[in-house]
């Protein structure tokens, strides 16, 4: 069966947006979460104009090659200008978690009311592949639920010291399995299992 990862940037202070971010805001005042992106002369294999160091792109290749299907959250969504009608990974259709209505959902893009829905439409958009998370509150949710098997930190090395957390109130402790940590220039990439 497909694993489910999360793989988000974050801050040390565990931002994964800064002060302002929204609508046609992105990131807010915290750009620099995703300048490893293109700090670098590595063209990534996955994802066409990232241009990264060759540690940040050996791992990041290796887990964006693994996905078939990405979950994002309503926020993330909007946040982001609905994708334009695609989805964030350039091989992987989207599933978009959200409660309440979504303006502009495409064909490519599929709608899901939990997150047990959004994860079982995501498996079988994803072909034996594995599900992407993308967003705090769709990882926190799938944490929750019990339905994550990797969690892949790209820490980038700020405070930023306001925004929208990555990190939010679980139920219980979550034991993680250190696999890897990566140093780079910008970022240190921390791949972790969920201990069960």
């Amino acid at each position: 069966m497909s694993k489910v990862i999360a793989a988000l940037a974050v801050s040390v202070d565990g931002y994964i947006t800064g002060r302002g971010s929204g609508p046609d805001h992105g990131l807010g005042d915290a750009p620099m979460l995703f300048d490893w992106y293109f700090n670098g002369d590595t063209p990534s294999q996955a994802f066409d104009g990232f241009k990264l160091s060759a540690p940040s792109a050996r791992v990041f290749d290796a887990a964006a090659t693994r996905v078939g299907a990405v979950i994002a959250g309503h926020k993330t969504y909007d946040d982001s200008g609905h994708f334009g009608g695609n989805s964030p990974h350039p091989n992987a259709p989207l599933v978009v978690l959200s409660h309440g209505p979504v303006a502009e959902v495409s064909e490519r893009q599929t709608l899901a009311n939990t997150i047990e829905d959004a994860v079982d439409a995501a498996r079988k958009l994803a072909d034996g592949k594995d599900v992407g998370l993308m967003g705090g509150g769709v990882v926190t949710s799938a944490l929750r639920a019990g339905l994550v098997d990797e969690v892949l930190l790209h820490q980038v090395p700020i405070l930023l010291g306001a925004g929208r957390p990555f990190f939010q109130e679980l139920p219980e402790h979550i034991r993680l399995n250190l696999v890897e940590a990566v140093p780079a220039p910008g970022v240190t990439h921390l791949h972790y299992e969920i201990v069960r």
